[in-house]
Order: structure tokens, then sequence, then C-alpha cells
């Protein structure tokens, strides 16, 4: 019996001890995971609490919900449904688990954040950019504001000369570049805040200087299309589509989800953007996208016939025995001739190679100035001064105060 009673103790010590092991193990960041989280006291005290044994009933229903991801392939849509039902479902959870009994509301949402902080770190790759349409959707939009930050100035989105600020500009770029950075949908959509606060900000020191009435919709949109094509932030796309499907639908609203709403509208307009969008000539838009074209595109076809091909290919005369860099001659106008052009790769001798190091050379600073000289008059045109503002002012609230313009992971 007292045996007995003994390997009852110990069968149940060993349960307990676990059940605590397997909390412990769940919520747990791996090395890579812990890089691209940021720590912060409510986090961690999320964290602390669900360590505790008595939460191993909520740990097991997270756990179940991320192993479950697994066994289906990805779909943006069902995946943000399945999410925001597990996300109400626990909420309902927490505020009635013994754990949080006596918490204020202020620590129960600390305590969704940190839920949708762990869940969607783990859940990253299977949700973020998961189907080959928005990888696509992703690569065309970026592609474009390529081009269009060649040639596109302020003055065609009609923004006044007044909000013409650089500075601002940088800084609001510099957020909104930090959104491929994170995660978590929370820590993206700060990037668009801050972004967006900054802009809000030039509107209302220009509004009190200029002493006129600016900052509707009019004004911050064009603005913010502006930003966006000068930041070309990585997975525009993707980046937003994760933060509708996969932000708290609690959490969209107000403030994040007006500007979260500009950005997807600033999105659309880059996708559907031409001519007619812009205060520009149709012909000078296509001739500019075009000349933007061949800036981009001839770099990257060279750099592939370099390097897939032979760079000896039909470089040499067939038939002669006299080393190429000695047949170099002149034409009537006195320029010089490529003397591999109609040349065999075996014919090549090693003091030829000193020869085309020169006669590359020389066609890469011929291609450069073209291409300097195609940018020049793209855009030579459209340049106008920019007048700058005062670089403090750009940080400060209405009251006078610093704002925090930095994206913050909690």
């Amino acid at each position: 019996m007292v045996s007995f009673l003994l390997s009852f103790i110990f069968s149940k010590e060993a349960m307990i001890v676990r059940g605590s092991v397997q909390v412990l193990e769940v919520l747990s960041f791996s090395k890579k995971e812990m890089e691209t989280t940021h720590s912060s006291p409510p986090f961690d005290s999320f964290l602390d609490r669900m360590r505790n044994p008595a939460s191993l009933d909520l740990v097991r229903s997270i756990k179940s919900f991320i192993v479950s991801f697994s066994f289906n392939a990805p779909n943006p849509e069902n995946n943000s449904k399945r999410i925001q039902d597990f996300f109400l479902s626990m909420e309902a959870a927490i505020r009635g688990h013994p754990l949080w009994e006596a918490s204020s509301d202020a620590e129960i949402d600390n305590a969704l954040e940190g839920l949708e902080k762990y869940v969607m770190t783990k859940l990253h790759s299977r949700t973020f950019a998961s189907s080959a349409e928005d990888v696509k959707m992703d690569a065309e939009i970026s592609d474009k504001i390529y081009l269009l930050q060649n040639f596109l100035r302020p003055q065609h989105l009609d923004i006044p000369s007044v909000l013409q600020n650089e500075t601002a500009w940088l800084l609001a770029e510099k957020e909104l570049k930090k959104i491929n950075a994170f995660k978590v949908p929370r820590e993206k959509l700060l990037c668009i805040i801050n972004c967006c606060r900054v802009i809000n900000n030039l509107l209302l020191n220009a509004s009190i200087s200029e002493d006129r009435v600016l900052g509707g919709a009019d004004d911050f949109l064009p603005i913010l299309i502006y930003v966006t094509i000068k930041a070309n932030p990585p997975q525009l796309h993707s980046n937003l589509k994760f933060i509708q499907l996969c932000r708290m639908q609690s959490k969209l609203v107000s403030e994040a989800a007006y500007f979260l709403t500009n950005l997807v509208s600033a999105k659309s307009f880059i996708v559907d953007l031409n001519a007619k969008s812009l205060s520009i000539e149709e012909s000078e838009f296509e001739e500019s996208m075009q000349a933007a074209k061949l800036v981009d595109r001839v770099p990257q076809e060279t750099l592939i016939t370099f390097d897939k091909r032979s760079a000896f290919r039909n470089i040499t005369d067939p038939g002669s025995s006299i080393p190429m860099h000695k047949k170099a001659n002149s034409n009537i106008n006195g320029e010089l001739n490529y003397p591999y052009m109609e040349a065999e790769a075996g014919e090549l001798t090693v003091g030829d190679v000193e020869r085309l190091l020169s006669l590359y050379k020389d066609v890469v600073t011929k291609y450069t100035s073209l291409c300097s000289t195609v940018r020049h008059l793209s855009v030579s045109k459209t340049v106008s001064p920019v007048p700058q503002g005062n670089d403090d002012d750009l940080l400060r609230g209405s009251n006078g105060t610093h704002k925090d313009t930095s994206c913050k992971g909690d």
C-alpha cells in the first residue's frame, strides 16, 4: 500500500513537472524569432503569466491553434477569419480566467496585445505574403514605383509649394520603410501611424504659418502618395493586407483605421496611376516612363548577358594568328574600332585580357553617360526649388511638445 501511494505521488509530481515544461516550451521563442521580436514590459508580463502552471489550459489552446495551421494550405481570407475568431474566444477566456480575475482593463488589453504578438510571430511565415498573387502584386508595385521615382515631382500631384518640405518627407519615408522589419500587425501599423503623424504635423505647422485651413484629405493624401513613392516600402501590398486581415479588429479604429485606410488608398492610386491621374501631359508621361525603363532595365540585361554567356563569344577574328590587341585600328572619322567583334574565343591570347578590359570600361563609360543624359532630359523640365521648413517643428504637435515618431514594438 505504501509503495502504491509513493508511486501515485511521484506520478502526480511528474505530471506537474511535465505540465510546467510544456508551458515553458510553448511560450518560448526561437533565436531567429527573438531577433525580430521587440520585448516590452507588457509583453514580458503576458509571458510570465502564461508560464504559470495555472494557465495550462490557455497555453494548450494557443499551442493547438498554432499547430492547426500546419495542416492546411495557406488561404489569406480563411486564415483571417480563423485568427479573428480565435482572438475573440481567447479574450473571453482571459477575462474569465483566475490569473486575470482582478486585472484592470489596461492589463487585459496588454494581455490581448501580448497574445496577438506571440501568435502572429509564430504564424508569420504562414500568413504574410502567403499567396503567389500577393508576391506578384508586391513586385509589380515596387517596379512601378521605381520607375515613377525617376521623374515624378510634387507638382505632378498638385502638392502646393507651402507643403513641399523635404525634411518632413524624409522623416515620414524613414518611418514607412521600417514596416517590413516587423512581424506583428500592431508593430507594422505603428510604422504607418508614425509616418502619417509626421505628415499631419507638417500640415498643422503650415496651416499655422500660412494662416489657412490645411489638413483635410485633399492635402493629406497627395503627400502620403508622394512619400510612399519616395520610400518604396518593400512588400507594400502584403504588409497592408497582413494588417487588415490579422490585426485584432477591435484595434482597427479611430486614428489607426484612418491612417491605414489612407495608405491603402495611396497604394490603389499608385497601382492605377497613369497620365490622367497626374498634372502631366500624356506624351510626357509615356516618354518619362520609357526613359525610366531604359535606365532601369538595360543594366540588368547587360549583367545577365555577361553572367550567362561567355564573355569571349564572337569576339575574335577567324583565321588570324595576330594577337587581338594589335588589330585595333581607326575608322575614317578617327574613332577607335572594336577589334573583337568578329573573333573566336580560341584565338584569344593572354595579352588580349588587358585590351578587353579597356574596351569593356570604354563601353560602360559611354553607356553610363548616355543613361545620365536621358535621365537629365526627362527630369530637367520638372525640377523646381523646394522650400524648407523648421526641422524642429516637424516633430512637434499642436501643443508644442515633441511627439514620438519612432516605430516602437509596443
